[in-house]
């Protein structure tokens, strides 16, 4: 399968090839959910797609395995010093790191925003030494370089039918509410890692702390900070879900599946009656299949129909 997109991309060159295959590797492997809807793209974009949550997962998630040894300000240190080869890479307009090489053809190819990788690089050093955030100003200052700019990296590849300033919000709006979803998931295991994604002032809003939630106990006060959480997320979906008709044609039912398998997991949520503080709830494969699938038919068929009927 990766073959055929890289060939339908055409990228021929065989290092090039083998750095796109790592990236599409890392998202198979760390980012499950929008892997499956990646399916829904035109093979010739999905490297490209492949390349940018790559290098997401890469530093979000690989780096801990790989400096798991360092102190906090070593490991930032090592993202720093990684962060600056990155963008020298970009400015020479080519790469020998394994990851790297693809994510600078693709942010070359795709005249992708040199700033948005920065903002990134900033909330993952951010994340080794913030634990806490006292406001939700606070927090979007983390999640505009952890989430937002993604959703904004990802625009080129979409190919909205606008200009992109105008798709900009819807993109930015859905790669915050994915980012809000994993943590309303993962309230406990970021927790037991000393980490809260929940603005203090919500839980003082509610008459929750920190040791409370600690406690592992799900009572009425911290059911109805979740409840909060739960529907002021699902209102930057709403906002989101209305930036797909701005896209291609061929890249709507990608991002609407996204939008659908990520909202589940707040359906997932609420169905273990907010029960994660001692447990993560996922959407299951069956539910994942149901949304999917009949993505993937209008996807076909959009990708083979005549142009004038898009």
């Amino acid at each position: 399968m990766s073959a055929r997109e890289l060939d339908a991309a055409g990228i021929t060159d065989p290092a090039l090839r083998a750095s796109y295959e790592r990236c599409r590797q890392l998202n198979a492997a760390h980012g499950r959910t929008y892997y499956l809807a990646t399916l829904l793209l035109p093979a010739a974009k999905r490297p490209y797609v492949h390349a940018l949550y790559g290098f997401a997962r890469y530093a979000d998630e690989i780096v801990d395995d790989l400096a798991s040894t360092l102190t906090d300000a070593e490991k930032a240190d090592w993202l720093l010093g990684w962060g600056a080869d990155f963008l020298a890479d970009v400015r020479t307009g080519g790469s020998e790191h394994p990851v790297s090489r693809a994510v600078v053809d693709t942010v070359r190819r795709w005249d992708i925003e040199v700033s948005l990788f920065e903002d990134f690089l900033a909330s993952m050093r951010m994340d080794l030494t913030v634990t806490d955030y006292p406001t939700y100003a606070d927090l979007m200052t983390y999640v505009w370089g952890s989430a937002a700019v993604i959703g904004l990296q990802m625009v080129p590849v979409l190919e909205p039918v606008v200009p992109r300033e105008v798709a900009a919000p819807y993109a930015v709006d859905l790669g915050v509410a994915f980012q809000l979803s994993n943590f309303l998931r993962d309230v406990g295991e970021d927790l037991r890692r000393g980490r809260v994604y929940l603005p203090a002032e919500d839980l003082a809003l509610f008459g929750v702390t920190r040791e409370h939630l600690a406690h592992g106990v799900v009572d009425g006060p911290v059911r109805r900070l979740l409840a909060y959480e739960v529907a002021r997320t699902r209102e930057l979906y709403r906002s989101a879900e209305q930036g797909v008709r701005l896209l291609h044609p061929t890249s709507r039912d990608c991002i609407r599946t996204a939008l659908r398998l990520y909202g589940g997991i707040l359906d997932e949520v609420e169905r273990a009656d907010y029960q994660v503080l001692d447990r993560r709830v996922s959407v299951g494969a069956g539910r994942r299949a149901r949304v999917a699938v009949p993505g993937l038919a209008r996807a076909y068929a959009v990708r083979h129909a005549p142009a004038g009927r898009r």
